[in-house]
């Protein structure tokens, strides 16, 4: 039986701390989705597209190394209902320090009630990346900030474009 697991977010722009999860989670099953969550309520730096094609390139390293296949999806429900959709058996959630943990116990105790046949798997962030908020990237790099230890070379190249863009 090949073990598929999900994990979410909104990838507004990957960072470090997003591919630390990711790269942790494909060690542990033969499939994993990455499931993108569009709400048509914010409005995001990247469009979907360029959210899509941000994972493809930074995880296609992960995958090779791994062995995972990894899949990229896009949803606009509940994330235990993507979760299912997918055939996911497991849900990664990254904890970056105990406000995650509290809020992500809550989440993993409604999903285990909605969706009895999907564990939670908890991935403490790795000590470099305890700190990194997507956000907060976003914010420093629209203000002319250096990010470059917060994401890849490729994504921060992404970054520094939208910035010019939103300056002219």
């Amino acid at each position: 039986m090949k073990r598929i697991g999900f994990t979410s977010g909104s990838f507004d722009p990957v960072t470090n701390g997003h591919m630390d999860v990711i790269a942790r989670a494909a060690r542990m099953v033969d499939t994993l989705v990455i499931g993108i969550g569009v709400n048509p309520g914010k409005t995001p730096l990247f469009s979907t597209d360029e959210k899509v094609e941000m994972l493809k390139a930074e995880t296609a390293a992960i995958a090779k190394k791994s062995g995972c296949r990894i899949d990229i999806t896009t949803f606009d429900n509940l994330t235990v209902d993507a979760a299912k959709e997918a055939g996911a058996t497991l849900i990664f959630r990254g904890l970056r320090d105990g406000t995650d943990f509290d809020y992500e116990m809550q989440m993993a105790g409604m999903n285990g009630a909605m969706a009895p046949g999907i564990d939670t798997v908890f991935l403490p962030a790795s000590p470099g990346v305890r700190h990194i908020t997507g956000t907060l990237v976003r914010q420093i790099a629209l203000m002319g900030g250096d990010i470059s230890e917060f994401v890849s070379p490729g994504v921060a190249r992404r970054l520094k474009a939208k910035a010019a863009k939103r300056k002219s």
